[in-house]
């Protein structure tokens, strides 16, 4: 990524890497499903001292215009989102609705082990992917993680 593309993060809980994003002027969009997401975002925003962020609502499925996710997206990020297999399907559908015709997925998996299913789903929509291992081992301070970062690609 270059520089001023529209990032989308679904999923994004507390919405910790929309806020960085925000903090580096991205031009950045929150979504999530839960309830609380919004209120949790938007607080935390002020506790970082940063202006208001972008937060649409982000069912993966069943999606309304308005206050829902809406557009094309350059970069789609995600953290563990493939939690189970029919996650994974809405989730590539909410992605194909989504992404840019030329655009990027970047998704955090910690080996729940729905991402063979999920991989289908994206190459069928025109995905490449790379993986690339995250695992460490548990040193002071730090937890073990094992996991992988999926980057998605589609050229124009």
């Amino acid at each position: 990524m270059l520089g001023g593309e529209r990032i989308l993060e679904a999923g994004c809980g507390l919405g910790l890497a929309s806020l960085v994003g925000h903090r580096r002027g991205a031009d950045v969009t929150a979504s999530d499903n839960h309830p609380l997401s919004a209120s949790f975002l938007h607080h935390n925003a002020r506790l970082n001292e940063l202006a208001p962020i972008k937060y649409r609502h982000g069912p993966w499925r069943g999606a309304r215009a308005g206050r829902h996710v809406e557009g094309a997206f350059d970069l789609i990020i995600g953290s563990d989102l493939l939690y189970d297999r029919d996650a994974s399907d809405a989730l590539g559908g909410f992605i194909g609705r989504h992404a840019a015709a030329a655009a990027e997925v970047w998704i955090v998996d910690p080996d729940r082990g729905n991402r063979p299913a999920f991989n289908r789903q994206m190459r069928e929509l025109g995905f490449g992917l790379r993986e690339h291992r995250l695992d460490h081992g548990a040193g002071v301070g730090l937890a073990a993680y094992k996991g992988r970062m999926l980057t998605y690609s589609r050229p124009a």
